[in-house]
């Protein structure tokens, strides 16, 4: 505990000369924060007070899906829903130097099941920011992790209608603390980034399972061609059409000691707490409506993955260990019609082969941009390919339609 605030003072001290990247347009109430990457479209609904002191910028979103299922040994079946839903609320108080991020979720996918002794997760984000200058930025509060790419882009700038499976097995998603970053991005020359955090390492809205663990991540991105334009790192699919070739490669190390849930900062609670390193790895490319990206992510535990109940060793859970690799290809056609292919590959650790399959998935997809991520059709088949330690296979599929819309 004496390390842990020996570094929030370091931190504290650090932030009186430095900065993370908030980008304010001075034409318009767009606030962009590092740290939080919607994607934006338009400028929102803005309030700006006369003396200039109190700036409050509302937007919203929500995604309208139906879905054909069928599962191998399963009745097939239709599902239709409200995936996401959310609202947001953002700027600034005494100064531009002093920012605020909150995003409330209602959506039942979102909110999830309401568990007796647990919290509801209605609150996605709610973070305070000092911005002394362009290339520094301090936050403390919940909020995104620096992690993978497609898991740092909001689920507003995503090509297909849902990440990959290896997303929803190995992201380290949202948690409570304090992040820096430290932005570089020029337009045609070789730029960088550096972002780090120190947080709880238990997720989002959990209370009342305070241990002497933390979690420490660190990222570096590189942009050897230099920035994409209008923060294009930030969505999927080259809607902008990218008139010079642009790449980032990036990289995300996570230590979180002592995780109590079966995915670090998600999942269920483990019988034991487990020690879990993350490595994520990326890579982006856009050029003239063509746009690829690549990803490895995996886990690891500081012993075995399975933990035992103590009162009945029949009970047990466990950590979500291995690897997994993403691939994804499209070309967005002038007419703003994207077509969209993925592959995914998932290897479960030793440790759980016995007890989860490994995975294939494929996914194609046709996306049509009225207002670019901000208002958009999507249509996506997908096949996943699960194959289980005693050989045994089961393939599964669906069929998706979806609308998404926001300001």
């Amino acid at each position: 505990m004496r390390n842990l605030t020996l570094l929030l003072m370091v931190l504290f001290a650090f932030s009186l000369n430095a900065q993370v990247t908030i980008k304010q347009n001075k034409d318009d109430n767009d606030i962009k924060l590092s740290a939080l990457p919607y994607y934006n479209f338009g400028k929102g609904i803005g309030l700006t007070s006369p003396d200039s002191l109190f700036q409050l910028n509302i937007r919203f979103r929500m995604q309208n899906r139906v879905t054909y299922i069928d599962n191998e040994e399963e009745k097939p079946a239709y599902d239709g829903q409200i995936r996401r839903l959310r609202l947001r609320f953002d700027g600034y108080v005494g100064s531009p130097k002093f920012l605020y991020a909150i995003q409330l979720s209602f959506a039942p996918g979102d909110v999830g099941e309401v568990i007796p002794g647990e919290n509801i997760n209605i609150i996605r984000d709610a973070v305070v920011f000092y911005r002394p200058n362009k290339n520094w930025n301090i936050s403390f509060g919940q909020t995104k992790l620096p992690g993978n790419r497609q898991r740092v882009n909001s689920s507003g700038g995503l090509q297909l209608t849902d990440r990959s499976i290896n997303n929803a097995k190995f992201t380290i998603d949202r948690d409570f603390g304090f992040q820096v970053h430290n932005m570089n991005e020029y337009m045609d020359e070789l730029s960088y980034n550096f972002k780090g955090a120190v947080s709880t390492g238990e997720g989002r809205n959990v209370t009342g399972k305070s241990d002497d663990g933390v979690a420490v991540t660190a990222k570096a991105e590189i942009f050897p061609f230099g920035a994409f334009q209008k923060d294009g790192t930030y969505f999927e699919g080259d809607v902008i059409r990218e008139q010079k070739p642009k790449l980032m490669l990036s990289g995300a190390f996570q230590q979180n000691n002592h995780a109590r849930r079966t995915q670090g900062q998600l999942g269920v609670d483990l019988f034991e707490p487990r020690t879990m390193k993350s490595v994520l790895l990326d890579a982006m490319f856009k050029y003239n409506g063509w746009a690829a990206m690549t990803s490895y992510m995996t886990r690891a535990t500081n012993e075995n993955a399975v933990t035992f109940n103590p009162d009945d060793a029949t009970d047990f859970n466990y950590a979500f260990v291995g690897e997994g690799f993403d691939y994804q290809l499209s070309y967005n056609f002038p007419s703003n019609y994207e077509i969209i292919g993925r592959f995914s590959t998932q290897k479960v650790g030793k440790d759980i082969e016995l007890l989860a399959p490994n995975q294939k998935q494929y996914s194609l997809g046709v996306t049509k941009y009225i207002w670019e991520h901000s208002f958009k059709v999507q249509t996506e088949l997908t096949f996943d390919a699960l194959n289980y330690y005693d050989g045994s296979n089961k393939n599964n599929w669906y069929l998706r339609f979806q609308v998404e819309i926001g300001i």
